[in-house]
């Protein structure tokens, strides 16, 4: 589906993430990451791999300049996610292949937002693809897992050196849970950007909310370019309601309907405040980075009825009115 010719499958997407640290870098090397990225990739890349001695700078997911100005000698890795989570700004996967091959340098995208139904990477130039199949590959919630996808040959075997030693491997039922969710996959993703980009277009027009987050919406600074190299808009819808944190967390209580968890890929739409769940365990100054305010909510939506969720979520905005 990634049109890959190699895949390793892995216990959880952080897992995919370390296992390709620990095969393709070693102590001194120097990685570009996207500075809006999950909170625990972040994590990873600044409080454990810095122990040994892998330096990371982080760059704005959508200026492939800023990415070329951090470049050094060291440079192994370019790290990016696209579209990021959750406030859905692209990156140039096709830019930025260019840029780490003029470097010798391996352009590495994590694809978990669209799925290979929307988005391939491989086709645009990434040299490995990252997943968590915990996400839309599995598609309800029911098993973690990660995988990695590459045409590389060399990459692959050093991929799998590692796991075989290390052995952060997926257990087997898991593996046939992910199998039968790849079955439904395009069908799912579908139906996703269908009611998220419905639900983005009502959320426009509430009193209480600032600003509306979705690649989908013309008004999006990404919109041309995820037109380009996606097949579609993906499920995940963030705003920004009126207030602080209290008011958020106000909207998210008030629900009944839309299950409060930070997973998100599940046929039933999730609710969750990134500053107090994905994005917690990074320091303010990371958060303001990756934009994640205080009053962000984002909303991974399902395939339930958009009338259902938009009133339940009616229900706490009414409240901040």
């Amino acid at each position: 589906m990634e049109s890959g010719a190699w895949g390793i499958a892995t216990a959880s997407g952080m897992a995919a993430i370390l296992l390709l640290a620990l095969a393709l870098l070693r102590s001194g090397d120097h990685v570009v990451c996207s500075g809006q990225v999950f909170g625990s990739t972040v994590s990873l890349f600044t409080k454990i791999l810095s122990r040994f001695k892998i330096e990371v700078d982080f760059a704005p997911v959508s200026d492939a300049l800023a990415w070329e100005n951090v470049i050094c000698s060291k440079t192994r890795l370019l790290f990016l996610e696209t579209p990021s989570n959750p406030l859905g700004e692209i990156g140039d996967i096709k830019t930025l292949a260019r840029v780490a091959h003029d470097n010798n340098i391996l352009l590495v995208v994590d694809n978990v937002y669209c799925s290979p139904a929307l988005q391939r990477p491989l086709e645009l130039g990434a040299d490995v693809v990252v997943h968590s199949a915990t996400k839309y590959l599995d598609g309800q919630g029911r098993c973690v897992g990660g995988a990695l996808v590459t045409n590389d040959e060399q990459i692959h075997d050093a991929l799998r050196a590692v796991l075989r030693t290390a052995g952060p491997s997926m257990s087997p039922f898991n593996a046939w849970v992910f199998h039968k969710g790849l079955e439904t996959l395009p069908l799912r993703m579908r139906m996703h950007c269908e009611n998220a980009n419905e639900l983005a277009k009502w959320l426009l027009e509430q009193p209480a909310i600032n600003t509306v987050y979705y690649p989908g919406l013309v008004t999006h600074p990404g919109h041309r370019l995820a037109e380009e190299q996606q097949d579609g808009f993906g499920g995940i819808v963030s705003f920004e309601v009126i207030g602080g944190r209290h008011e958020a967390w106000t909207v998210i209580d008030s629900t009944r309907l839309l299950s409060i968890t930070a997973n998100f890929g599940d046929v039933k739409t999730a609710i969750t405040h990134p500053s107090s769940t994905t994005h917690s365990r990074i320091t303010d100054e990371q958060r303001a980075i990756a934009g994640i305010s205080e009053n962000l909510i984002r909303v991974a939506v399902g395939l339930e009825s958009v009338s259902d969720i938009t009133a339940d979520l009616a229900q706490g905005l009414d409240k901040l009115k």
